[in-house]
């Protein structure tokens, strides 16, 4: 048997795309966790590190912190929290937003303060308040290193989402863990398939985010 053989008879099977176990189901449960992880890291990764890098202050206390966030286990915290707090959503959360929050906060305080200080200066000379210089001058030419480091952050949280299933929650890792239980190497291989399939996505569609949401002038830069 080998990996093609798996993934074709995985996706050949009609079983698969229907009902509660389909991939349609578990693609649409996947997608879930990792948006609403996404999104609050990013709610609280965004702000502070446009802030910080803008006044140029906290860089140190950001690298410790995320380095600190970093080392944590996800595997070993979801599964603490499962047993700490039984099962709802909040114990499969926390570690992913964890897991995001770092690469979203420290890139978005480094392309802050990788700004070219010259038009910065500039706004300042104009009288510009300290808001609309973040916004409309070091944002827009800040913007392609702040989307990597949210694509880094998806990728990430999209890849790890996958232990969900280990505390009896949905997504498309729930065919990997119950392949290994069972001994169904067709539904392994096909659940490793679907969550490489979400990163190169994932991607795609960050690719496709910057080339509408970053000038041609800076992309070009």
């Amino acid at each position: 048997m080998t990996v093609i053989h798996f993934i074709t008879a995985f996706f050949s099977d009609g079983a698969h795309w229907h009902g509660y176990d389909g991939i349609p189901t578990r693609l649409v449960e996947h997608v879930e966790f990792s948006l609403i992880a996404l999104g609050i890291a990013a709610a609280v990764g965004l702000p502070i590190g446009l802030l910080t890098g803008h006044y140029g202050r906290g860089g140190n206390a950001l690298a410790l912190l995320a380095t600190a966030a970093r080392a944590l286990p996800s595997f070993g915290l979801l599964v603490l929290l499962f047993v700490l707090m039984g099962l709802s959503k909040l114990p499969v959360l926390i570690p992913l937003v964890v897991l995001a929050i770092p690469p979203i906060l420290v890139t978005t305080y480094e392309a802050v303060r990788t700004v070219d200080p010259p038009p910065v200066d500039a706004a300042r000379g104009m009288g510009m308040h300290s808001m609309k210089i973040l916004f409309q001058v070091e944002l827009p030419v800040a913007l392609p290193l702040i989307l990597s480091g949210l694509r880094s952050a998806a990728i990430q949280v999209v890849s790890t989402a996958t232990i969900a299933a280990y505390v009896s929650f949905g997504g498309v890792g729930r065919y990997i863990i119950d392949g290994l239980y069972q001994r169904n190497y067709e539904k392994v291989v096909g659940g490793a398939t679907l969550v490489a399939a979400l990163a190169l996505a994932t991607l795609g569609l960050f690719g496709l985010a910057s080339r509408f949401a970053v000038s041609r002038g800076v992309r070009q830069r």
